[in-house]
């Protein structure tokens, strides 16, 4: 279900090809996340209005270390 999907990293992301996740858009709602350190992993899927929260949530600094 994940082949033929169009994978990006994050905006943020330093560059390094070991230390990123990749998200796509699947053609049904939701969104799919991968670890780019191992692709053979199993693929998340999460809901359009949960990955829309997750987003919210770290645009307001929910996630950021102390």
């Amino acid at each position: 279900m994940t082949s033929g999907l169009d994978w990006f990293k994050s905006s943020f992301s330093d560059g390094n090809e070991g230390s990123c996740v990749e998200v796509a858009f699947l053609p049904t709602d939701g969104v799919a996340l991968r670890d780019t350190k191992d692709r053979t992993r199993a693929v998340q899927r999460h809901t359009t209005a949960a990955w829309a929260a997750f987003l919210t949530a770290t645009r307001a600094g929910e996630f950021d270390r102390r």
